[in-house]
């Protein structure tokens, strides 16, 4: 599992996804997203905007990331 540094612990899911190199841009997050291929503490989450906390773990791309 990689962990994914923010500057304050926490940050909104589609930039978090733009931080880890998930996605290029919002639109691709979005894709991602509305597929359901994105998991948040073990939950499909369609939100782009839902916002993370230091712990949080995303499972998107193929990847578990932890947000730090």
């Amino acid at each position: 599992m990689r962990e994914i540094a923010t500057s304050d612990g926490s940050i909104r899911l589609g930039q978090f996804l733009k931080l880890a190199n998930v996605v290029e841009s919002g639109s691709d997050a979005r894709a991602l997203l509305e597929d359901g291929q994105v998991q948040v503490n073990g939950e499909v989450e369609e939100r782009r905007g839902r916002q993370l906390r230091r712990g949080d773990v995303v499972t998107a791309g193929g990847a578990d990331l932890r947000v730090g």
